[in-house]
């Protein structure tokens, strides 16, 4: 079992940057493609990010390409999301997922591909 646990939310306003957290436990996820995702009150959840096991390949929603960077530090089995001119519209509870796979560029975007999942992280964001 992995065990996934985000932090670095929290209420900041328009234009600001945040970085989230992602530290797994368990198992190793050195193996495993991980990522971010999303959900407003009433909203289904949405894929964020993605990023590869290897870190060789990483995927972004158009919403938030050029504004978010994820990145991983396998030795420190944790997942990073670099958040920065942040907008109202970025206002959601973020969660980090894994699944295990062993391809080099996999960055799966949809919230049936993955096995595990944190609690959930809020950011709000106010104009």
């Amino acid at each position: 079992q992995v065990q996934l646990v985000e932090s670095g939310g929290g209420l900041v306003q328009a234009g600001d940057s945040l970085r989230l957290s992602c530290a797994a436990s368990g198992r190793t996820v050195g193996n495993y493609a991980m990522g971010w995702f999303r959900q407003e009150a009433g909203k289904e959840r949405e894929v964020v990010a993605a990023i590869a096991w290897s870190g060789g390949s990483t995927y972004y929603a158009d919403s938030v390409k050029g504004r978010f960077t994820i990145s991983r530090d396998n030795a420190k089995n944790t997942m990073y999301l670099q958040m920065s001119s942040l907008k109202p519209d970025d206002t959601a509870v973020y969660y980090c997922a894994a699944v295990r796979s062993d391809r080099y560029y996999y960055t799966p975007r949809e919230v049936n591909q993955y096995d595990y999942w944190g609690q959930g992280t809020q950011v709000s964001v106010s104009s």
